[in-house]
């Protein structure tokens, strides 16, 4: 796990999923390099290519996590999706099947049971192309980066926390 030189303590949270080593599965490592500049200092960012348990340890604490994951939807390689688990759930095959031991919807229905989501939980999925071994994006989800990346900063400054 990395994790930026911001506060640790902050309310707000970004967690870039995926294994930048297989290929398109590293998209929200990389979304979370790109908003590490340009993100306010009492926001956390942390890249995690680990087992998505340990997000309920991650997130204890925080009132707003924004997580960002390549998902396998059936959709067009790019597509992003915002989700909202507190309004709808998220598919489990979307998010079953990356290189991560326990995927991502998994992790929040499981915090849900133990009442452990943050108050504030916004999930961005994109459509990967590409999940083998290999460096660097597909150009399909290249291309949805910077639309990510504008969409979670536009999350940091219009969501208010309670």
């Amino acid at each position: 796990m990395k994790e930026t030189e911001t506060d640790p303590q902050a309310k707000r949270l970004i967690i870039g999923l995926g294994n930048p080593f297989f290929s398109d599965d590293g998209v929200g490592s990389v979304v979370a390099k790109r908003l590490k500049e340009r993100i306010p200092p009492d926001v956390r960012i942390i890249e995690q290519n680990m087992d998505s348990i340990a997000l309920m340890e991650t997130w204890k604490d925080v009132d707003l996590v924004i997580v960002i994951d390549a998902v396998r939807s059936g959709s067009k390689p790019g597509t992003i999706l915002r989700l909202d688990p507190f309004k709808q759930p998220i598919p489990i095959e979307h998010f079953g099947h990356s290189t991560h031991a326990f995927g991502l919807a998994q992790a929040i229905k499981l915090a849900g049971l133990f009442d452990r989501l943050p108050s504030t939980l916004i999930v961005y999925g994109v459509e990967g192309k590409h999940f083998g071994a290999g460096m660097g994006l597909s150009p399909e989800v290249q291309q949805a980066v910077e639309e990510v990346v504008r969409l979670v900063l536009r999350d940091i400054q219009d969501v208010r926390l309670p």
